[in-house]
C-alpha cells in the first residue's frame, strides 16, 4: 500500500490517509487492478483491507489522530456482517480503533444493485465507520447515486478539479455540488489538486478537506509529510 494525505487545511495536519493499492514492486494501480476477476474479487477486497491496516499501523499512524481511509469492492461485499469480521479483527490485532476507519467506494465501478450498496453503508455506518464516495462527478452515478443514500463524505473527482481556476463551468458544478452536499450534512473532500490556483479556488469555496500532489504524494509504505501552500487572500465564491 501506498499512503497519501487527506489534509485539513485549516490545520495543516492530516485528517486521514488514503491508502492505495500498489505492487509489491510498487507498481500502479491500475496494474494490480486489471488482474481483478469475478472469481478472485472478494478475496482482493480482504486482502486490500488487511494490507492497508497493517501498512498503515506500521507506518506510524497511531503515532497521530489521522484516520485511514480504506477504498472497497461494493462487489465483493455479499454480507457486510460478515465481510467486516476480518477488518474487525485486523484492527484490534493492530491496535488500530474501528472509529477512525472510513470505508470509501468509487462510483467509476458499476453499481449492480444500488440498494445492496445502500445496504453496505447503513451497516457501516452504524457499526461507527465513516463512509466516502470517492471519484464523484466521475462514472457510473452521481447526483442519482447520492438521491438514493448519503455518506459522511463525498471526495470530488479529480477531473471536476482540473484546472477549476479557468473553468467557469467547472467551478459552477463544484459550487453547486458543495451547497448540496452541505444541506445534506456531508462533508467534501477535493482529490487531485496540483496547483496553488486550484487551491484557492476550492478554499475560496469553502472546502476543508483536500487531497493532492501539491500538498503531498502517495509514500510507499511510510505516511508522507505535509506541505502547505503559502497563505494567500482568498474571497468568498
Amino acid at each position: 500500500m501506498a499512503f497519501q494525505p487527506i489534509v485539513d487545511v485549516e490545520t495543516g495536519r492530516p485528517f486521514a490517509y488514503e491508502a492505495l493499492v500498489r505492487g509489491a514492486d510498487g507498481a500502479g494501480a491500475a496494474a494490480v487492478l486489471a488482474q481483478v476477476t469475478p472469481d478472485n474479487r472478494y478475496a482482493f477486497d480482504q486482502q486490500c483491507r488487511v494490507a492497508a491496516i497493517e501498512g498503515a499501523v506500521a507506518a506510524g499512524i497511531l503515532d497521530g489522530d489521522a484516520r485511514l481511509s480504506i477504498n472497497f469492492l461494493p462487489n465483493a461485499v455479499y454480507s457486510p456482517l460478515a465481510c467486516i469480521q476480518l477488518t474487525l479483527r485486523t484492527a484490534h490485532a493492530t491496535g488500530l480503533p474501528t472509529d477512525r476507519l472510513i470505508f470509501e467506494f468509487t462510483e467509476n465501478e458499476e453499481m449492480t444493485d444500488t440498494a445492496h450498496v445502500k445496504t453496505i453503508v447503513e451497516s457501516y455506518a452504524a457499526m461507527g465507520f465513516g463512509t466516502a464516495v470517492d471519484d464523484f462527478g466521475a462514472g457510473h452515478a452521481g447526483l442519482a447515486l447520492l438521491a438514493r443514500f448519503q455518506t459522511d463524505f463525498l471526495k470530488l473527482d479529480m477531473d471536476l478539479i482540473r484546472d477549476i481556476d479557468t473553468s467557469l463551468p467547472r467551478r459552477m458544478i463544484v459550487e453547486g455540488v458543495v451547497r448540496i452536499a452541505r444541506s445534506l450534512g456531508i462533508t467534501v473532500i477535493a482529490e487531485g489538486i496540483e496547483t496553488i490556483a486550484e487551491y484557492d479556488v476550492l478554499r475560496g469555496l469553502g472546502i476543508r478537506y483536500i487531497q493532492g500532489y501539491l500538498l503531498a504524494r502517495p509514500g510507499f509504505r511510510c505516511l508522507p509529510a505535509v506541505t502547505m501552500p503559502a497563505v494567500r487572500h482568498v474571497t468568498a465564491a
